[in-house]
């Protein structure tokens, strides 16, 4: 295997060890990270002799905070080849998680958005902790959730999904566990012996071992009100009930309004069109679509411009507000790219 210094590969005990190794950085995913995943994973479907793999991140902040979103912001500028070539990859391999034939245990502690999503939610063991904090973030910088987040979204209890699109909002690992983003909880000071633990004792051992009964889910426990605002038609709709209702909904409509009023359009119907589709492949296939249009558009430039680059953390979206958003706007977003993405059996 090629040897790549911001994922580390090794192997004990039968057990397949991925490190993402960009700490200074939350591990955020490069081109480089996802061929080296790959690889690896390609490598042990077909080696006897790993029978598991084990996903961590390296550093103390988190697994992984997404995508490298500045390198993809220079790339939509000079026209977007290599953000839609890093996205092709990206989804090829979201998908093969979301298949692979041996167990994936993936550690989710601390930060895992976006693209760490991608390479965690999909795995066949998932494992939130105590200082776990996720999110689907992309419509804060002019995006839509992608990585086979709205294939999760769409399919959480009632409309948690869209909420959790909607705002970009962090949530616990007791919310990622009652969302469908992960199976078992384990708390952070014994992740170090439950990773021991999967190595000599194997998974089964390991999670009876140390696995505990989550908290309750805070987002669960206010389904009644997220449910109730979330079922309008439009943006427009939503953000009327969610002010209507007030209290607790306050802070919901307070963040959605920051966010880009096409990526939170295109957002919206992608998630209630992801509802529709079979497999992961199908959304992968909708969400590549969705992320091509966007690097064309100025409210990616513009979005990643004022979070991460200038830092003046004042975009000026176009369309300025969800008034000016039309059908036809967001509709472009779900014509197929070209070339759109495929998953025949060369790419496995």
């Amino acid at each position: 295997m090629t040897e790549n210094e911001d994922v580390l590969v090794s192997v004990r005990n039968g057990v397949g060890i991925l490190t993402l190794n960009r700490p200074k950085a939350i591990n955020s995913l490069n081109d480089a990270m996802v061929a080296g995943i790959s690889e690896a994973l390609h490598a042990w479907e077909h080696d006897a002799s790993v029978h598991t793999v084990l996903l961590t991140g390296s550093g103390e902040r988190g697994l992984c905070a997404g995508g490298d979103v500045v390198a993809l912001y220079h790339s939509a500028r000079e026209g977007g080849d290599a953000a839609r070539k890093f996205w092709y990859d990206e989804y090829l391999l979201n998908a093969y998680i979301g298949s692979y034939p041996k167990p994936y245990v993936a550690l989710m502690d601390g930060i895992v958005m976006g693209g760490g999503v991608g390479v965690a939610s999909h795995g066949s063991v998932r494992i939130a902790t105590d200082t776990t904090k996720m999110a689907m973030p992309e419509v804060g910088i002019g995006f839509i959730p992608d990585v086979g987040g709205t294939y999760l979204l769409s399919r959480a209890p009632g409309r948690l999904g869209l909420h959790a699109a909607l705002t970009g909002a962090p949530f616990s690992g007791a919310d990622a566990i009652a969302m469908g983003f992960a199976d078992h909880f384990v708390p952070h000071d014994k992740l170090a012996e439950l990773t021991e633990s999967v190595v000599t004792d194997g998974v089964e051992k390991a999670l009876a071992t140390y696995a505990i009964d989550p908290p309750a889910s805070a987002l669960l426990e206010q389904r009644d009100w997220i449910d109730g605002c979330y079922a309008g038609d439009t943006v427009a709709d939503i953000l009327a009930a969610l002010k209507a209702h007030g209290t607790e909904a306050d802070d919901a409509a307070e963040l959605i309004a920051t966010r880009s009023p096409i990526a939170l359009s295109v957002t919206l119907e992608a998630v209630r069109r992801a509802a529709k589709l079979e497999t992961l492949e199908d959304v992968l296939q909708q969400e590549y679509r969705t992320s091509c249009a966007s690097v064309k558009s100025h409210d990616f430039v513009e979005g990643i411009r004022a979070q991460l680059v200038d830092k003046d953390r004042n975009p000026q979206w176009s369309p300025a507000s969800i008034a000016a958003v039309t059908p036809a706007d967001v509709e472009a977003y779900f014509v197929p790219a070209d070339p759109d993405l495929t998953f025949q059996e060369d790419n496995k």
